[in-house]
């Protein structure tokens, strides 16, 4: 059984971020490292962001920094990795692709604390980089020019010190000296040989400086001084004639200006002032901004405040420093300043933001300097601050990010054509549920009603040189009705248009004339207004009309073609006659070349199921050129330029193809190569993609043409990094549409849906989902579905936050106090906001709940009904108890129905050691239609119950170690009988039959069976490797899916003679005396599937993503991404992929040094799985390069991809055959549903594209 693994989403949280000028000019741009992911990103001119270039690196991304070189005109980008290896990358503009420069072993290869990779600092000149370990080791490499001016590395030069911890380095600004790196260091030497731990409690961080000589080509320690034990990070001050010198550490509570020679300046860090005394503030993410005459810090605080750094200082003296409050956004991992004027905030958890200053803090307001600072009995004294609304920044744009995913479940609840996924995201008050979509999203402009049901719609430009268009265009059944745009869109009278008939086509003809066809002729209005005529010859008419910006091709009834061209005078002149063998179904011209008079292509497709394409060329004209023949009559037909595989930022610079789409009546796009120069038809590729004839219309996306096809749903073909991507729109089906652009709308489509008038854009190009958030209370951990009812019962808890009641009474005593000064008297709000943010209140998601002490939690029970986003009930749990696990459940006992488990804990701690009070199980009952709970009663049980199911009429519960089931009772659950023989804590539970399949958090699966007669529950079967467990999923009777805490996933199932065994002893007396092998169960499951994804899965779902399809295995990950393994239906299938992925890793090493092999392997060998995101890339590489892997393949290219995207297709709709038949079944069995699929595949034309 093999598996084939593809990303649907990619990871949306972001580890760390820097920003700088990769590409060259005066741009700014973006580099964010989600995980395993390299993202290249940009903010456009309206201040949208944009994604360049995204690669998979197949290794965990550590760190990134970038360095400039003395004089160069771009930044590099140097990477820490999980490979053992420093890599230096550089922004290829013309290929939009990372260029590998420089690749230097130095480690083995994984994330240990002593391999360096965990930190980076660059000199601020670009003369060296450091790379440090978390422990003893730090290497320095010196970076120079050779004499071709390029880039080139030294050899490592030690910087090594046993015994040391290290959290955090960074480069010191020492103008053209000697390079000089800060760390902050803790020696444990002494503490290790101290078992009372007092050495330990005694141990002093220092900060060290150490220098790079350039002359000698060595690194020492320069300098090394005590510094405050709660010190976490260092950022580097300006120096070399911009400022002092020196670093700033930012400490718990403080921020202290240090540097050789200096003596300490210390401010302290401003605190709210609902924070509890013992709560410490960290600074958890800094950024610096710098110009010729002045420079200042932002430092955020883990509680999301933002605090301006300034420094007074007189040439390398810091005479004050001073924080001051700045404004208050979401705790971010990373922050960067654009020159741009821009702030980009990496959010830890939820949305990523792009903010515009409105100023840089200036203004009066709460300030802690260096020269106030006051000590006290008990220390310095604090400074206090109450949040405001944003005063310096304006968030402008936001990316989505669903970082962690903590639950997911794939339904139809809204009845659509595809289901949806249904996920639980986010951390706190900014948690939401999010509700994802297959396709594209859609940013309605405008609707509006007509006065009819329109049949078509067109937009025109009045010149071939104006930006925007003129006119749209509406025809009806018997009218025509003409629109100007401008500021507003009205009707016109005066356009030339006949406006008394249905019109074919209307669109822009040479450089400044219009043409209007309709069923009785062909009408060109000259630009000074001249209107010429052309009629149809006796009674017959115009029924299809093909067309580009010089030619005109139109078809009568009967099958007559009639050819015009625009000559040099501007005039349509009629040029060739052709009778077709029948009546023509559809028409469409290829777009004239760049430099050419006229396009060579005409495409006529006919009702005897073929499309021809003849010739346009004087010497030819009308001639067949080539001919295909198809599976149902074409509907529409339209020539698209697409660029080669491998382009630049847009692919402008590579030559194009030229591809035919077809769309034909039984609802599958058919499409194939047009030979630029013969006319010859190959590589025919076919999706299905409704149930209606896709109509085909030229659209403009990103400056290019795309190709929207509207069926059942529409659906968009654009280039996106390359790659020629087809994809759902999330949005109605509709009846005709055009490209449209004006002032407010500069790439838009106007189209027509039964009298509606829509104008829409298309947003966020390359995304597989679009999401639509509800936001929630609290952190969730679990939901389940009412099927019946379609609604969402959700478990929301955190710890160390207030309840909504305690929350919304100090928020009153906020408003009422107005905000704290210095000396903690009340103040009025000069500081901190006007009367408007007085009356407004906070919002919880921009600014946090309250801190509590780390014991308190607060949990709600939530109803949700997701068709109208309303919540119809919310329980919250009072007197400290937190909701871990829920269940729907139907007891044998019918008076109550179906009913819900909900599994909670009251005061539970994790530190010193886990403890809990009590543990409890609730019972509620649905009353109001389901759309609201009441509690029947709550047992109290002897630990956390992490796992609930239902089981054969009655509750089982995964008690800490123990597994028991429960029945019901009229005043709390009734035990009826248990087995605590599971090793560590249960945490997942699944049924079937009678069988049980136990999740052990530590331990992987264990099977169990439960004997009614001697109402027994007993172990028959466990894993023999220990796995975290973090997901499950039963797939079939002998099968389960897990995934572990290290980022892997595997399958193990129960041996076959094993499975039957057990069955045939019915009494499982046999198996009760068994005696258990390697202190464990009887009998071992096998390991059939195991890979590496490289993130943490929380989730897994079985499910397809089209009604009746087949299913994946679909995952979600704590990084916000999204995958699938999908199961091979052949063995050719399985060869092909393999030894392509086995070509893929040779030809084509991961960008950061890892080995793909190695990595996949990562804890436990790969087995079994293929990895669709290396093979994915096959379409990035050179063209030589992908003619050497066909011809070692025996194929061709166009093959491989033809491949590659089919079973991408696959894996996104599910159009093969049921994991679970896979999986475990009858093999001649498995065989004949192959052949049916492929055989129903072929009928119905659902190849791929």
């Amino acid at each position: 059984m093999y598996l084939y693994n593809l990303t649907l989403h990619q990871a949306t949280g972001i580890i760390c971020a820097i920003n700088g000028n990769f590409s060259g000019g005066k741009t700014q741009e973006i580099v964010v490292a989600r995980g395993k992911v390299l993202d290249l990103l940009r903010p456009d001119d309206n201040g949208k962001i944009q994604t360049l270039l995204s690669v998979d690196i197949f290794g965990a991304i550590r760190s990134i920094s970038q360095f400039r070189l003395t004089g160069a005109q771009k930044d590099y980008i140097v990477v820490g990795s999980d490979s053992g290896r420093i890599v230096i990358l550089e922004y290829n503009k013309e290929k939009n692709v990372f260029d590998k420069i420089h690749q230097e072993t130095f480690g083995k290869s994984g994330c240990r604390r002593i391999v360096p990779g965990q930190y980076i600092a660059v000199d601020p000149k670009g003369r060296a980089v450091m790379i440090g370990a978390c422990e003893k080791q730090k290497l320095v490499y010196v970076l120079n020019r050779d004499t071709a001016a390029r880039l080139t590395i030294s050899s490592p030069l030690e910087a090594h010190k046993s015994h040391t911890i290290t959290y955090n380095i960074c480069g010191v600004d020492c103008g053209f000296d000697n390079p000089v790196f800060a760390a902050i260091e803790l020696d444990y030497s002494e503490a290790d040989q101290d078992s009372t731990g007092l050495a330990a409690a005694e141990a002093q961080k220092v900060l060290t400086f150490y220098e790079l000589d350039l002359g000698l080509n060595h690194v020492s320690r320069k300098w090394s001084e005590q510094v405050d034990n709660g010190a976490n990070m260092l950022v580097n001050v300006p120096g070399g004639g911009d400022g002092p010198s020196g670093v700033l550490v930012c400490a718990e509570n403080f921020v202290i200006y240090k540097n050789q020679g200096h003596p300490d300046v210390r401010a302290v860090i401003p605190r709210r002032g609902d924070l509890p005394a013992e709560r410490g503030v960290l600074v958890v993410s800094a950024a610096m901004h710098k110009q010729k005459s002045m420079f200042f810090f932002l430092l955020q605080t883990e509680y999301g405040d933002i605090f301006k750094v300034t420094l007074d200082h007189d040439n390398d003296r810091v005479k004050e420093l001073k924080i001051k409050y700045f404004d208050t956004i979401p705790v971010t991992s990373s922050l960067c300043v654009l020159k741009s004027g821009f702030l980009f905030a990496a959010s830890e958890f939820g949305n990523h933001a792009l903010y515009q200053f409105q100023a840089i803090g200036d203004e009066p307001d709460v300030e802690s300097s260096s020269a106030t600072l006051m000590e006290t009995e008990d220390g310095y004294q604090p400074v206090f601050f109450q949040p405001r609304k944003l005063k310096n920044l304006v968030r402008i744009d936001q990316v989505e990010s669903l970082m962690p995913i903590m639950d997911m479940k794939v339904a139809n609840l809204f009845d659509e054509e595809t289901p949806q996924l249904f996920s639980l995201c986010g951390r706190g008050p900014r948690s939401s549920l999010r509700i994802l979509r297959p396709g594209l999203a859609i940013s309605e402009m405008a609707v509006s009603q007509l006065p009819g049901v329109p049949s078509a719609v067109w937009t025109v430009k009045k010149n071939v040189n104006d930006e925007f268009d003129a006119y749209i265009v509406v025809s009806f059944a018997n009218a025509t009705l003409v629109l100007s745009i401008g500021e507003t869109v009205e009707e016109v009278s005066d356009s030339g248009f006949l406006d008394t008939t249905p019109s074919l086509s209307v669109s822009l003809i040479g450089d400044d004339s219009l043409m209007q066809v309709h069923p009785s002729g062909i009408r060109h209005i000259r630009e000074d207004g001249r209107v010429n005529e052309w009629r149809t010859p006796g009674k017959r008419t115009i029924v299809k009309v093909g067309s580009n910006r010089l030619q005109v091709v139109i078809a009568l009834s009967g099958g007559e073609l009639i050819y015009f061209e625009v000559d040099m005078t501007g005039q349509l002149m009629e040029v060739e006659k052709h009778e077709m063998s029948g009546d023509v179904a559809c028409l469409d011209i290829a777009p004239v070349p760049e430099g050419r008079q006229r396009s060579r292509f005409l495409a006529v497709g006919s009702y005897d199921n073929c499309i021809r394409i003849l010739s346009l060329d004087p010497d030819d004209c009308m001639q067949v050129l080539s001919l295909q023949s198809v599976s149902s009559p074409p509907e529409s037909l339209l020539f698209l330029e697409v660029q080669a595989s491998v382009g630049g930022e847009d692919g402008a610079d590579h030559p194009a193809s030229l591809f035919l789409n077809a769309g034909l009546q039984n609802g599958v796009l058919f499409r194939t190569v047009v030979d630029m120069v013969t006319g010859q038809l190959s590589d025919a590729r076919s999706r299905f993609l409704g149930l209606r004839a896709p109509k085909l219309f030229s659209v403009v996306v990103r400056g290019r043409r795309a190709m929207l096809c509207l069926s059942s749903r529409p659906w968009l073909g654009y280039i996106h990094q390359g790659h020629f991507l087809l994809t759902p729109l999330s949005y109605e089906a509709l009846e005709y549409a055009a490209s449209f652009s004006s002032d407010q709308c500069a790439e838009g489509v106007v189209s027509v849906a039964g009298d509606a008038l829509r104008v829409f854009t298309i947003e966020r190009l390359g995304e597989t989902f679009n999401e639509t958030a509800i936001p929630l209370r609290y952190t969730p951990r679990k939901f389940v579905l009412q099927p019946k009812r379609k609604l969402l019962v959700i478990i929301e808890s955190d710890q160390g936050a207030f309840t909504a009641e305690e929350r919304e009474a100090s928020k009153k005593e906020c408003f009422e106090d107005a905000g704290m000064g210095e000396n903690g008297k009340v103040e009025n709000m000069e500081n901190g906001g006007d009367d408007e943010d007085k009356e407004d209140p906070f919002s919880d998601e921009q600014y946090g709940y309250p801190k509590a002490e780390s014991e308190k939690w607060v949990s709600c029970i939530r109803v949700l009904d997701p068709r109208s986003a309303n919540t119809t009930c919310l329980l919250e749990l009072q007197d400290n108890e937190a909701a871990f696990s829920i269940c729907m459940v139907n007891f044998h006992d019918k008076e109550y129905g179906t009913l819900l488990a909900v599994g909670t804990a009251k005061g539970l701690q994790f530190w010193p050691k886990r403890s809990i009070t009590a543990g409890y199980i609730h019972i509620y009952r649905f009353v109001e239609e389901g759309r609201s709970l009441e509690l029947l009663h709550k047992t109290q049980v002897d630990g956390v119950p992490l796992a609930l199911c239902q089981f054969q009429g009655r509750l089982l519960a995964g008690i800490g170690s123990v597994l028991r089931l429960y029945d019901l009772g009229k005043r709390r659950l009734l035990r009826k009988c248990e087995n605590k023989m599971f090793p560590n804590s249960i945490n997942s539970i699944h049924t079937y039959r009678d069988r049980i399949y136990v999740g052990d958090i530590q331990e992987s699966f264990h099977y169990c069976k439960y004997r009614r007669d001697e109402n027994q529950l007993y172990i028959f079967a466990d894993d023999s490797v220990p796995r975290w467990l973090t997901a499950s999923y039963h797939i079939d009777f002998d099968t389960m899916a897990g995934a572990d805490k290290f980022g892997n996933i595997y399958f193990v199932r129960l041996p076959q003679d094993v499975s039957d065994e057990i069955e045939e002893d019915p009494t499982g007396g046999k198996i009760k005396w068994e005696q258990g092998k390697l202190n464990g169960a009887p009998n071992k499951v096998e390991e059939i599937v195991q890979f590496h994804v490289g993130d943490v899965v929380t989730c897994l779902q079985k499910a397809s993503l089209i009604p009746s399809g087949g299913e994946c295995l679909i995952y979600g990950t704590v990084m916000g991404s999204l995958g699938a393994l999908l199961a091979f239906t052949s063995r050719d299938e399985v060869d092909f992929f393999s030894h392509l992925e086995m070509h893929m890793r040779q030809e084509h090493p991961p960008l950061c040094g890892r080995d793909h092999m190695a990595y996949r392997s990562a804890y436990f060998p790969v087995k079994d799985v293929i990895d669709g995101d290396l093979c994915e890339q096959f379409p990035t590489l050179p063209m030589d390069l992908q003619r050497k892997i066909a011809d070692e393949l025996d194929r061709t290219p166009g093959e491989i991809l033809k491949k590659l995207e089919e079973v991408h297709f696959l894996a996104y709709v599910n159009c093969g055959i049921s994991l679970q038949l896979e999986l475990r079944g009858d093999a001649s069995l498995r065989l004949l549903m192959a052949r049916m699929s492929h055989l129903l595949l072929t009928r119905l034309g659902w190849g791929c594209i």
